[in-house]
């Protein structure tokens, strides 16, 4: 009897053992789903990448500061990249969305549907009070107005669409039976473009194109059946004002008086442009000082260059 009981007692404890043994297994394969973060909340990674991305976008901006004195980069332009590269990927990372696409929300949000004026408001309002963005702005726009007043154009081009703000503030100015031809690069922000004319209801007054402007100007005549422009108006890469000046005058699309007006002449600057018009005999240019879109201490300008054929 007492073998027995020895041996009963050894099987209990064998089993105590087991059932601790399958719970501390069952403990250790059932913690890895209590470190998974529930839904809604933030995790540690998370945490980590939003840090890591922080570190990044100010390494950067050190790395630009850096640039800046190393080149001897003017404050202006410093102060145009910071807010165009720097703090546009910061906010945009928080945002989970891209500024152009703020932008829209906000007009669409504010502005009137049909109303082209408000929706520049909206912009300009946004713009001015929330996010910098680089539209030609309220104060250099009036300059604008004017030229295209004066010019009374029938077949405009644009390039340089970006959110549509300079196209809306065109449309509002020019005859019903005009067209303005947009050109941009960038499909997404083309996108956001179509969206805020068809809502500002000038979408039958300005078509935009998507594309390089050195692959499209040479097929204007044919694929949008362009004789010449009475208006140009140059707001996109800073380096390509020139050449896409000169491709303009290769493909007969300038006539005798047609006017080009070009925005950003001093910041960022467009020296290239300003030498050729400047200096070609071709052109008689006026030069309108202003200031930086949005910012009132940073100096910038609009040339006016006036093809004589």
């Amino acid at each position: 009897m007492r073998f027995i009981t020895e041996w009963n007692s050894v099987n209990s404890e064998e089993d105590s053992s087991k059932v601790q043994k399958r719970r501390a297994k069952t403990e250790i394969t059932a913690e890895p789903s209590s470190m998974i973060a529930p839904q809604g909340t933030v995790s540690h990674l998370d945490y980590q990448m939003a840090a890591y991305y922080v570190v990044l976008i100010a390494s950067l901006g050190i790395l630009l500061l850096a640039f800046a004195l190393l080149k001897k980069i003017r404050y202006d332009m410093l102060v145009v990249l910071w807010h165009a590269f720097i703090v546009k990927s910061i906010i945009n990372f928080f945002k989970g969305n891209t500024r152009e696409q703020r932008l829209l929300d906000f007009a669409l949000k504010t502005a009137t549907r049909g109303d082209p004026q408000s929706v520049i408001n909206a912009i300009d309002q946004y713009c001015s009070q929330t996010e910098w963005a680089m539209n030609i702005g309220d104060e250099k726009g009036l300059i604008m107005d004017k030229v295209v007043k004066e010019c009374n154009p029938d077949m405009l081009l644009e390039m340089g669409t970006y959110c549509g703000y300079s196209a809306l503030r065109t449309a509002c100015i020019i005859k019903p039976t005009a067209q303005l031809l947009s050109l941009e690069i960038d499909p997404r922000v083309a996108e956001i473009a179509k969206q805020m004319i068809e809502f500002a209801g000038v979408q039958d007054k300005v078509k935009v194109i998507v594309g390089s402007t050195q692959d499209i100007i040479p097929q204007l005549k044919k694929k949008s059946e362009v004789d010449t422009f009475d208006y140009v108006f140059l707001d996109h890469w800073k380096d390509r004002y020139a050449p896409d000046t000169k491709l303009l005058e290769e493909h007969g699309l300038l006539r005798k008086g047609t006017v080009l007006l070009a925005d950003n002449v001093i910041c960022p600057g467009a020296p290239e442009f300003l030498q050729y018009v400047r200096n070609s005999p071709n052109y008689e240019c006026t030069y309108y000082p202003a200031h930086i879109e949005y910012n009132k201490n940073i100096e910038d300008g609009l040339e006016k260059a006036v093809f004589k054929g």
